[in-house]
């Protein structure tokens, strides 16, 4: 058994479990030094070494103190052994920073390889975790409010803590239902089976312990389905799919706008998840061909659309203090003048960026309120109501068509403002009301029919009861 040097830093892995899963490498370094360091000195293989090797355990250490205390044993003549879980080099923060830091500083360094918790994991679960599963830091996992990884694929998420079980469990629990099977692997390699909503009450967490997410199924993420679009535009796809353009899609990217907003006015939570997919399909599509010309990316829409919330929520995720909705929107305006500059696109108006496509009443309102953020509107709900009657008196002067359609026109713009004032959305506001009507009229041809008669046969009053039940019996 030749003898290893060990000045620097070694890294010596203690694989997934107990001493008989260290490679011979591993036992070998371990019977020839006389002291190790170890990361935590809970892993299952302590308990079987060597006992003349003396062992001193960081598990008190925070991980930038357990890295420091690494690199500066490391600078002594003799070096430093610092025992890790796993393979040194995989899934393991604290080792592949001392692996940074100590080519920083030109030590000499080691890597004694160990079993992964890898093949351990898809021994002890008997599944491979090829092709696709995907390996999770779980303090990675933390950082967010929702899972990075694709959920059509499985994941193994390691490095659990006990005192995040509940926050790892609300973050999962943002993409995969309540019931999804979890299968925990402790220290010693026994499996737990239970499902996502119980997994803040597991005893099992430790350093040692992994998580194995089973995938959530086909069709669940967005990357499967931007491949099903890309497949639709391929030469063997569909021949309706290949023909479309950015411009031939235009009427379908309305409709389905429209179809959204159509399930929002009847709060039908299920007609909104269908009519959704609807439109994402319309902006993938639209991404696709572009990507095909080689105008952008999905990607880089993405990053666009990314890049600019953070940037434009710098109360979020900067330093900015802002008081209130008013500051905030304020703020923004600001903020995309800023951009604006920087792109060389100063505007004329803070009005300019309305697109000018919009629904008229949409139009209106975004115009309404974007003069509001800079002050200039009423400053009480009385002024607004004195405007609508003003304009509808000037409607009643107004003499012909020309000054008519002018004058109504104010007082539609009027009107929008007074929904505004009041937080109701106009254009929301006005389908309902087609809606009501339509069922009313409704109401009205059908008593019509139970008569025998015409719709046009029905007098005015006999009408305007109708009506008045109808708003009784359809409310």
């Amino acid at each position: 058994m030749a003898l290893m040097n060990t000045t620097g830093i070694t890294l010596l892995g203690l694989g997934p479990g107990a001493a008989d899963l260290l490679t011979r490498q591993a036992w070998d370094l371990l019977l020839q030094i006389p002291e190790i360091y170890l990361q935590t000195s809970k892993h299952p293989a302590v308990a079987d070494f060597p006992q003349t090797l003396q062992v001193y355990s960081l598990d008190q250490l925070s991980a930038a103190d357990m890295v420091a205390q690494v690199i500066e044993l490391g600078r002594h003549p003799q070096g430093v052994v610092f025992g890790v879980p796993g393979h040194p080099l995989v899934a393991n923060p604290i080792s592949l920073e001392i692996v940074r830091r100590s080519r920083e500083e030109g030590l000499p360094l080691q890597v004694v390889a160990g079993m992964g918790f890898l093949e351990a994991t898809g021994a002890v679960l008997g599944i491979d975790l090829l092709p696709q599963t995907t390996l999770v830091d779980a303090g990675e996992v933390l950082r967010y409010h929702t899972p990075l990884f694709p959920p059509h694929t499985p994941a193994l998420i390691l490095n659990l803590n006990a005192s995040n079980a509940q926050r790892l469990q609300a973050v999962l629990e943002h993409v995969y239902p309540q019931n999804h099977p979890l299968h925990l692997v402790d220290a010693a390699g026994v499996v737990s089976a239970f499902p996502l909503n119980e997994l803040a009450g597991q005893a099992a967490f430790g350093l040692l312990a992994r998580l194995y997410l089973p995938a959530l199924g086909p069709a669940t993420s967005f990357e499967g389905f931007q491949e099903i679009v890309a497949h639709l535009r391929a030469p063997e796809g569909c021949p309706w799919d290949r023909e479309q353009t950015h411009l031939s899609l235009r009427q379908s990217l309305l409709e389905e706008t429209y179809e959204v907003l159509a399930a929002l006015d009847s709060e039908d939570p299920q007609s909104l998840r269908e009519e959704l997919g609807d439109l994402l399909l319309q902006i993938v599509l639209h991404a696709q061909i572009a990507n095909e010309y080689g105008e952008f990316r999905i990607a880089d829409v993405i990053q666009g659309i990314q890049t600019k919330l953070v940037h434009r929520h710098p109360h979020v995720f900067g330093d900015t203090q802002v008081d209130g909705v008013d500051n905030v929107l304020q703020n923004w305006e600001k903020l995309k003048a800023a951009e604006r500059a920087k792109k060389g696109k100063t505007a004329a108006s803070l009005l300019d960026g309305v697109p000018k496509a919009l629904p008229a009443l949409t139009q209106a309102e975004q115009y309404q309120g974007r003069a509001a953020r800079v002050g200039f509107e009423w400053p009480e709900l009385q002024n607004v109501l004195d405007k609508i009657q003003e304009e509808i008196e000037e409607v009643r002067q107004a003499g012909t068509a020309e000054e008519r359609a002018f004058e109504i026109g104010d007082l539609f713009f009027a009107t929008v403002n007074l929904a505004r004032t009041l937080q109701v959305e106009p254009e929301s506001a006005l389908r309902q009301a087609n809606q009501r009507f339509r069922g009313r009229f409704g109401y009205i041809e059908n008593a019509a029919r139970q008569q025998e008669r015409l719709v046009s046969d029905l007098k005015l009053d006999e009408m305007l009861a109708l009506w008045q039940e109808a708003k009784l019996k359809l409310k």
